[in-house]
């Protein structure tokens, strides 16, 4: 079951790291939205928000692995409306097919998914998404893959990891008919892979030319330059930007000009 963490402990864990010389937190859980239903009996992820945005020297807050059932409209609008909280946002839909959602045990169906999207684009400037899908669940057919395929395809997303189905034991899913073959699993995976290597290069290709703030994270170890991040990329999971200038250091957020894309990475200059 999920188990809160109260908003005074994450935040004092907050202000101990930002006193230490961070300046980027990544707010992550089993399910983020939920936050605080079990311990306060209603979603408090606002509430643990507006104390996070308080903490001097603190300058990126990024969401992950936001589920879409608990998305509040308070929560849209805090984000929107936040000098912190970064317009990049985590939201594993996992399937967009209605009748896999319900055999994942989504509590969503394909209508709310697009109306979530729908009012972030509306009011979240200058958004990025990311999202996670699962091909091969027990039962999907090709009609069913071939949805989400065009879904992806519709551009919806910068970023996105593609997972094959994993059977775990003791859980609901083992039970399922239909389970399908691993070649079949990988075989949709690399074609939704393909399809959404597109639209991210083309989200690259669109940055060119931009000025836009890079945290430092590390120098590079074969160019003699550093790497850091825009506000559109995760740690570790997303692509980097290969920064070169003078007297750059980890920890610095600096204003960099972004010059070229190279895959799903970035290089660029730091100005003065």
């Amino acid at each position: 079951k999920h188990v809160t963490k109260p908003i005074e402990e994450v935040v004092r864990e907050a202000q101990e790291l930002v006193g230490d010389g961070v300046r980027e937190l990544v707010l992550v859980a089993q399910d983020t939205t939920y936050y605080g239903l079990d311990l306060y009996g209603e979603v408090r992820l606002t509430d643990l928000l507006e104390q996070l945005e308080q903490i001097d020297g603190l300058d990126w807050i990024r969401l992950m692995y936001l589920y879409p059932i608990h998305f509040t409209d308070e929560l849209v609008g805090m984000i929107a409306d936040s000098g912190k909280i970064l317009p990049y946002l985590d939201l594993p839909l996992q399937h967009i097919n209605s009748a896999v959602l319900k055999r994942m045990q989504r509590r969503v169906d394909r209508a709310a998914t697009e109306r979530l999207l729908e009012t972030l684009h509306d009011r979240v400037a200058n958004l990025v998404l990311r999202t996670t899908f699962i091909t091969g669940f027990p039962g999907e057919t090709d009609e069913q893959f071939e949805e989400l395929l065009q879904f992806v395809d519709q551009g919806h997303f910068q970023r996105m990891g593609v997972f094959t189905y994993s059977l775990e034991p003791e859980t609901p899913a083992e039970r399922l008919e239909g389970h399908l073959p691993e070649e079949t699993k990988a075989e949709r995976r690399d074609e939704l892979m393909a399809t959404q290597q597109r639209h991210a290069f083309a989200f690259g290709d669109s940055l060119v030319g931009y000025e836009l703030d890079v945290l430092i994270d590390r120098a590079s170890e074969t160019s003699g330059g550093w790497i850091g991040r825009t506000f559109a990329d995760a740690p570790e999971i997303d692509g980097v930007i290969e920064v070169t200038g003078e007297e750059l250091a980890t920890g610095q957020l600096v204003p960099v000009e972004i010059l070229s894309r190279q895959g799903y990475d970035l290089a660029g200059t730091a100005l003065e």
